[in-house]
């Protein structure tokens, strides 16, 4: 029978490049007498970059630690083990980059099995184990603690999480069948499956006491001191553990079914991890962690070989990897420094901007309008969401004040901007008055000013035309809400130099943005896209699709919404503005739907009503419609839809609008919430066949997500 030690041996063969992760033992005396302990700590040694991460040659390090502390515990020369990390990081998980590498079922099975055999000793020594949740933990981080018999929680902790489900696993190493049976199926479900479908949501210390994951709570500084006084009075008997009795009747089933109504509204059943995760809950229900187990093991294989999680790592590294070196972005010595912020306008989406640059960059930030109600409403708009930050406990009093103090707003330009370093415009969306307010600016802004615009369709170029220095004129297109979504398009113009592009950029990473550099061209990017997507749409339904139909065509994506739910989030006007900014740019390809027109015209929010809890056709808009006798198949209006992207995509690298089509699959991915399960739009339509239909050739050179040989 091959032993733990021989399969990860096996296995790290496969990861030659694998950061290994060192299991150190320590021994200590406990307070007040209660014993010699040895404690594990996890660290990767001298890269303190790179989180502490589970890969085979790591685990078999913990292994060994464990046979040491074994029999120690056997001989009673210890009265406890505990396990921590080091400093910050407790544990991140499995090392993805060799899950990657894995090429046969077999070999994603011992993954599985070994991460299993390793952890579970952890409960079954014969002393008490704590493990010591220091600092960020997940995946296979959590699921270690969660094999030991106590586990406390630093207050500082800034991210727990079982995050499998979001890239297209399961936990497969204890989670979906210890948590359910320690906090019981409900609260489980809330972890394992509805915080990863929202778009991977962390946990703070606090949450995690409160859960019931950790026993105790204690505060950052002396966390590791206060968890060992703590682990002493529990081993002494001073300090008794109760665990609330868990529910394993119809609440156990009302926590499936709520989990299964999370999933079908995320991926709409378009990707399988959330359901295989659901399974094993509900297997677990009997408390059988064994069976739970095995099932584990067998569905962290099954989705190994698939193709969801290839999908999503290749997101998970644009987004972590991608995202932080900006193809494009100059030398950032060039930047200059950004002291005093300018925001002209005070509407909804300007007073979004300057509560991000007050609470970003923490300087001076003020707005102006055409009239003091308009100013006056856009700086209390930023008051309120800084008291709203306040109330949740995210800054205190003293940070509230002098973030308040730092936003005013102004009628007067040439007073209020005359020692800015960086001025945003957020005005109507017509290059006439966008025009008329650079070339006011120019006349009383510093002459190293920035000017940005947060135009989302238009020519960044020609806005700056008529300035005696268009070299600082640069596009700044955020997405709305613009606390939320990361992506931020930087639009270089045609006479834009690189020391304005570079302050742009390093005002994004201070912003906490995903930046994109993106050619000066129509709607830029992720507007393009969605605008021929939702075109295409809607001119099957406009010659004679029906809507039902129209939207289910594209259900299998698992987008996270329906085009028309998407359109109204929008807005109808906002997408009509852009569809005939796009049609006078490319008339051969986007269209100007007269119905939607009709619907703007009618001052209707969207095709929809909600009167019911869910969306249903409004009769106001049906009655509005004009269709065609034209109608297609779910399949063949998907079909057409996917063409039209694919094209699209396929001329806008033509055009250099992005550096590769990475930057595509990234833009959708943090601006317009793209699901990772799919790995990014390009890679989906490589494996569907839906580019070399189109283009007579694949976006990616490799295939992401093409599922290696069972």
């Amino acid at each position: 029978m091959t032993t733990t030690a021989e399969l990860l041996k096996g296995a790290a063969e496969l990861f030659p490049d694998e950061v290994v992760t060192q299991a150190h033992v320590r021994h200590l005396d406990l307070p007040q007498g209660a014993g010699r302990f040895a404690l594990i700590t996890l660290d990767n040694g001298f890269d303190h970059t790179k989180p502490t991460t589970f890969g085979p040659q790591s685990l078999a390090n913990l292994n060994a630690a464990i046979d040491q502390v074994e029999k120690e515990a056997a001989e009673g020369g210890i009265v406890g083990v505990g396990l921590t990390g080091k400093p910050f990081i407790f544990a991140v998980g499995a090392d993805l980059k060799g899950v990657e590498l894995l090429k046969r079922h077999e070999e994603a099975l011992a993954i599985g099995k070994g991460g299993h055999d390793v952890f579970k000793r952890l409960s079954s020594l014969a002393v008490p184990t704590f493990a010591y949740y220091n600092g960020a933990a997940m995946g296979g981080g959590v699921e270690a603690g969660l094999h030991c018999t106590y586990r406390t929680v630093s207050a500082a902790l800034p991210a727990f999480s079982l995050p499998e489900v979001f890239l297209g696993l399961v936990p497969g190493w204890g989670g979906c069948a210890i948590l359910p049976n320690l906090i019981g199926a409900d609260r489980a479900v809330s972890v394992i499956i509805e915080n990863s479908l929202n778009q991977n949501r962390q946990l703070k210390g606090k949450k995690v006491f409160e859960l019931g994951i950790a026993d105790a709570l204690f505060e950052g500084a002396d966390f590791l001191e206060q968890s060992l006084i703590w682990t002493s009075a529990v081993l002494r008997g001073e300090i008794e553990v109760s665990r609330p009795e868990i529910d394993r009747g119809e609440g156990w089933e009302q926590a499936v079914a709520r989990g299964k109504a999370i999933a079908d509204a995320k991926v709409h059943g378009a990707a399988p991890a959330a359901y295989r995760a659901l399974d094993i809950i509900a297997q677990a229900r009997n408390g059988d962690l064994r069976a739970g187990f095995d099932a584990e093991d067998r569905a962290l294989a099954d989705l190994i070989m698939g193709g969801e999680l290839r999908s999503g790592i290749y997101a998970f590294n644009l987004v972590q990897k991608r995202a932080k070196r900006p193809a494009g972005a100059p030398d950032k010595s060039l930047a200059r420094p950004v002291g005093k912020v300018g925001v002209v306008g005070a509407g909804l989406m300007a007073s979004q901007l300057a509560m991000l640059f007050v609470r970003r960059l923490e300087v001076p930030v003020v707005l102006t309008d055409i009239d003091q109600e308009r100013v006056d409403k856009g700086v209390g708009y930023v008051h309120e969401e800084i008291d709203k930050l306040l109330l949740k406990g995210r800054v205190n009093q003293d940070k509230a004040n002098r973030l308040k103090a730092l936003v005013t707003g102004s009628l007067d330009k040439a007073v209020a901007f005359a020692d800015a370093d960086f001025v945003i415009e957020a005005v109507f969306e017509e290059m006439g008055v966008k025009q008329k307010v650079f070339a006011e600016l120019e006349e009383v802004v510093p002459a190293h000013a920035i000017l940005a615009t947060n135009t989302s369709s238009l020519s960044v170029t020609e806005m700056a035309s008529k300035l005696e220095h268009p070299e600082r004129v640069v596009g700044f297109h955020f997405f709305n809400p613009v606390a939320i979504l990361p992506l931020l398009e930087i639009v270089r113009g045609e006479k834009t130099d690189d020391a304005s592009l570079a302050t742009a950029f390093t005002v994004a990473k201070k912003l906490k943005k995903t930046a994109v550099l993106c050619k000066d061209a129509p709607a830029f990017v992720v507007n393009r896209i969605l605008t021929r997507f939702m075109g295409e749409i809607q001119n099957v339904i406009d010659e004679g699709t029906p809507i039902a139909t129209a939207e289910k065509a594209i259900e299998p994506l698992g987008l996270p919404m329906s085009p028309l739910q998407l359109l109204e989030l929008v807005g109808p006007a906002v997408a009509l503005h852009v569809s005939e900014t796009l049609n006078r740019a490319f008339p051969d390809r986007f269209t100007v739907s007269a119905n939607l027109a009709a619907v703007v015209k009618a001052g209707k929010r969207g095709f929809f009503v909600h009167d019911s809890g869910k969306p249903e056709l409004d009769p106001e808009v049906a009655a509005l419609m004009q269709q065609g006798d034209s109608a297609l198949t779910e399949e063949q209006a998907r079909d057409r839809v996917l063409d039209a992207v694919a094209q699209e995509i396929g001329l806008m690298l033509d055009e250099g609008v992005v550096a590769e089509a990475q930057d595509i699959d990234l833009c959708l991915i943090t601006g317009a919430g793209w699901p990772f399960h799919l790995g990014g739009i390009t890679p989906y339509l490589d494996r569907e066949g839906v580019s070399e239909r189109v283009n007579g050739k694949r976006f990616l050179e490799q295939g992401v997500a093409s599922v290696p040989s069972a």
